[in-house]
């Protein structure tokens, strides 16, 4: 269940009427960034953020070139202070600037806590100046030695968002000096829950994996993994034609697997982008993974151009009175945009939801639903069905249109959402569903709640 997350700061005078902004990370395999939340900082150094999440996260806070992390948890209040910048150090480019930041009222078992207490003994293993060189094998020897040191000073910890952070780096250790894939996969993958947001269980996964399909693939009777993905560009074929490796019999991991390489082979010149898209696609519309779907989306939009920030793409489509509706008609208001499918089950169970968000927020919000039937009769034999919709639902597939408001925003199968801002730019590409807390976000943005002066974390 999405909830709010609340950060108050206290930050050096240096910084009062400067920007802070809060990004997280869409999912952990794209690592594309979000903007969360803004605010300026008073003159006292007061500031104060709001966002909203359904899991722990990390974080990023930018106060210009000052960065941060913040590891998160839904509804819960954070205080915290931002230190000065060195004065003493040039800053002439644009480069990142990593800070320490302090946490108010914090007790020993707080996760940012934990973390910190966690790198703090890391590093008294591996950064030691008389051990800058190791062997392999020292270097098993310590990942060992630091795993049996955590196991007793954490032991009384309940987080297991804390517990597996700390077992998943001590694997990337593992990983970096090349264990071995048996050790590595076999002991921290296979037989064991996908930690899809725990971002030191997703690196170490990236560590394992990356690269994983064109190895697997090498000595192969078959045709090649190039030839398959560029002039097939079939999921169904590409994931039998791994089906057999010992490490991905697993038809999620496999999925997984997949999905993550295909994102690194986008970025690579052997390997047809259209193809590659197509078989994103593919995921995105099948996969029975909400997560695997929520990472091929991103995906999708990222190589589609459809980026936070740029224009919306316009279209036309057919409206409930026969006539053609525009999404420029719109302009200059904020438009919730979702696609849906009278025979997608998950995407009918929204409409009552978004029903329920126009009551509240109609006179902010723009509703416009776009039906992605094949079939006109359908879409008109739903709308006699459910005549307490009154929001605008067009049909998308009208003949004579050059291109449809699904090819426009490139869905990938019959559900999508996205946020218009009132400058016609897309604001959040793909959105929340009314079930993941599009309404928390349109609370904290027509509903902006006082600042509170006291600050401190429960």
């Amino acid at each position: 269940m999405a909830q709010t997350v609340t950060i108050q700061g206290l930050a050096h005078q240096s910084y009062a009427g400067k920007i802070i902004q809060v990004f997280s990370e869409r999912d952990q395999i794209t690592h594309l960034e979000q903007k969360e939340a803004i605010d300026t900082i008073a003159p006292d150094g007061y500031f104060e953020v709001h966002l909203i999440s359904n899991h722990i996260q990390r974080l990023k806070l930018k106060i210009e070139q000052a960065t941060f992390y913040l590891y998160t948890q839904p509804d819960f209040v954070y205080g915290i202070t931002v230190p000065e910048l060195d004065p003493a150090l040039k800053y002439d480019n644009d480069a990142e600037l990593l800070l320490d930041i302090g946490i108010l009222g914090h007790d020993t078992t707080e996760l940012n806590v934990l973390v910190m207490d966690f790198e703090q003994l890391y590093n008294g293993f591996f950064a030691g100046e008389e051990e800058r060189f190791l062997s392999r094998q020292r270097m098993f020897k310590r990942a060992d030695s630091l795993q049996k040191v955590c196991d007793l000073r954490y032991r009384a910890i309940q987080s297991s968002y804390f517990r597996n952070h700390v077992n998943y780096s001590i694997a990337s250790i593992n990983a970096s000096v090349s264990r071995g894939e048996n050790y590595l996969i076999n002991g921290y993958i296979l037989n064991k829950p996908i930690l899809y947001t725990n971002k030191a269980y997703m690196d170490f996964f990236s560590s394992c994996f990356t690269g994983y399909l064109k190895a697997a693939s090498t000595g192969k009777s078959a045709q090649s993994l190039q030839n398959l993905i560029n002039s097939e560009a079939n999921y169904q074929r590409l994931s039998v034609y791994f089906k057999d490796d010992k490490f991905l019999k697993n038809d999620t991991l496999r999925e997984l697997v997949i999905l993550h390489n295909l994102w690194h082979f986008s970025f690579e010149e052997e390997y047809d982008q259209n193809a590659v898209k197509k078989l994103i696609s593919q995921i995105a519309s099948e996969t029975r993974v909400e997560e695997h779907r929520r990472m091929a989306n991103n995906m999708l939009s990222f190589m589609n151009k459809l980026l936070v920030g740029s224009d919306a793409p316009l279209f036309s489509a057919r409206a409930a009175n026969g006539k053609m509706g525009s999404l420029q008609q719109f302009k200059g208001k904020w438009v919730y945009l979702n696609f849906f499918s009278t025979g997608n089950a998950q995407s009918l169970r929204e409409m009552p939801k978004i029903a329920s968000l126009k009551k509240k927020f109609g006179d902010k919000v723009v509703f416009l639903s776009v039906c992605l039937d094949d079939s006109v009769k359908s879409y008109l034999n739903y709308l006699r069905s459910n005549p307490r919709y009154d929001w605008p639902i067009w049909f998308s597939n009208e003949k004579g249109l050059s291109k449809t408001a699904k090819e426009a925003y490139f869905v990938s199968g019959t559900e999508a959402y996205f946020l218009i801002s009132n400058f016609g730019a897309l604001a959040l590409a793909p959105a929340p569903s009314p079930s993941e807390g599009i309404e928390y976000r349109f609370n904290l943005m027509f509903k902006p709640k006082r600042k509170n002066t006291k600050t401190g974390i429960r």
